[in-house]
């Protein structure tokens, strides 16, 4: 989720068509966690290893999975699925998802999570304090995967599934931000992962809320990224810091969900950019799918009092940060973002019906400085 200036698409000749390139699906871990379970179960059961293994999907699809690595005792098994996220930057491409099986005096099927697989520390995810992180989804697919191995109504299974390197492919998550420690969850809704889907992202600020909620905490402080949050944490020293979402592009999901849970007080703290998107009223800001209108910036140097020089100067400016920098030689930052700022606040009430007061503070670029903000003392 990028704060770095809007680039506008190169002029292409008229007779020139682009065809985008396809983009390869991947898995889920929790499709890679299953077909390594029922791989294991099956060497388990067979006393032979596996190499390819077919899951069912939530969907009701049936899929293969060649299994990296399988290894059979009479006493236990384990198999490996090396994830494939296709052309999704996802952290845990590459990870090797494993499946360790054992049978138990007792029927039913025992889940854990081993190495590499985070632990739940907070409530507000959905899974028991002390549990392991896998979700709903893929709890149900691996047990699924498992029932169609043996009965276990009559064979108790136990699956321990774990990820080697997993605790350090968590640190370029938010798991621990989350109350998730130890390792990456074991995630998926459908099973298949879409390349640079938005919905893993959604949900993530989306649970991020919930948690946050869930410590009694009232105030939720939106950051699009990294900067912006360290100019917020300055803003705001004393906010514990679950309070504190990268929201990305998804400040609408953000918003929806601090209404589900009776939040009282939303703070947002953006860049020139994103902050000129919402003053429109475009909540989805992501660069493919919304521009930069110069045509606000326009009114915001109006109503801020710039001259009409200034006023036509920053209507044609390239992009938000050149907006900026006018703003900036004129004399007229403090004033404009301040107005900018304003109009973001209303437009951010409103789609929370004034159930939420919301402040708004504009960060420089690199994210150490508030230049304007709704509430006046925080502005440098």
């Amino acid at each position: 989720m990028s704060e770095e200036p809007e680039l506008r698409e190169p002029d292409l000749p008229r007779t020139m068509k682009v065809r985008p390139k396809a983009l390869r699906t991947g898995w889920t871990t929790g499709s890679c966690a299953s077909a390594a379970a029922k791989a294991a179960v099956t060497a388990l059961r067979d006393q032979r290893t596996q190499q390819v293994v077919e899951i069912g999907l939530p969907s009701g699809r049936r899929v293969t999975f060649a299994v990296d690595s399988c290894e059979v005792a009479t006493d236990r098994a384990s198999a490996v699925v090396v994830k494939d996220a296709g052309d999704d930057p996802d952290v845990t491409h590459g990870a090797h998802v494993t499946a360790t099986v054992s049978w138990l005096a007792r029927s039913g099927v025992s889940l854990e999570g081993g190495v590499g697989v985070g632990v739940v520390t907070r409530p507000g995810l959905g899974l028991e304090v002390g549990a392991p992180a896998i979700n709903p989804v893929p709890r149900a697919m691996i047990l699924a995967s498992v029932g169609e191995v043996v009965d276990v109504t009559d064979r108790g299974v136990r699956v321990v599934v774990s990820v080697p390197e997993g605790e350090v492919m968590a640190r370029k998550t938010t798991n621990a931000r989350l109350g998730i420690l130890g390792g990456i969850s074991i995630l998926g809704t459908t099973g298949i992962v879409r390349p640079f889907s938005t919905a893993s992202w959604r949900a993530s600020v989306e649970q991020a809320v919930s948690v946050m909620a869930a410590q009694g905490e009232t105030t939720v402080v939106l950051v699009t990224g990294g900067r912006t949050e360290q100019g917020a944490r300055r803003l705001l020293p004393d906010l514990p810091e679950v309070c504190f979402v990268e929201v990305g592009d998804f400040t609408g999901a953000a918003i929806r969900r601090a209404r589900e849970n009776s939040l009282q007080h939303l703070v947002f703290v953006g860049m020139v950019g994103k902050l000129t998107k919402l003053a429109a009223g475009v909540l989805m800001t992501h660069y493919t799918r919304s521009k930069v209108d110069p045509g606000v910036l326009a009114q915001v140097t109006r109503a801020a009092g710039g001259s009409a020089d200034l006023v036509a100067e920053v209507g044609a400016a390239n992009t938000a940060r050149h907006a900026y920098e006018l703003w900036e030689q004129a004399g007229l930052l403090r004033a404009a973002g301040g107005v900018l700022c304003r109009r973001v606040a209303g437009v951010l009430e409103r789609f929370a019906e004034s159930e939420l007061s919301v402040e708004v503070a504009m960060v420089d670029f690199t994210g150490r400085r508030v230049v304007a903000a709704t509430r006046e003392e925080w502005a440098a």
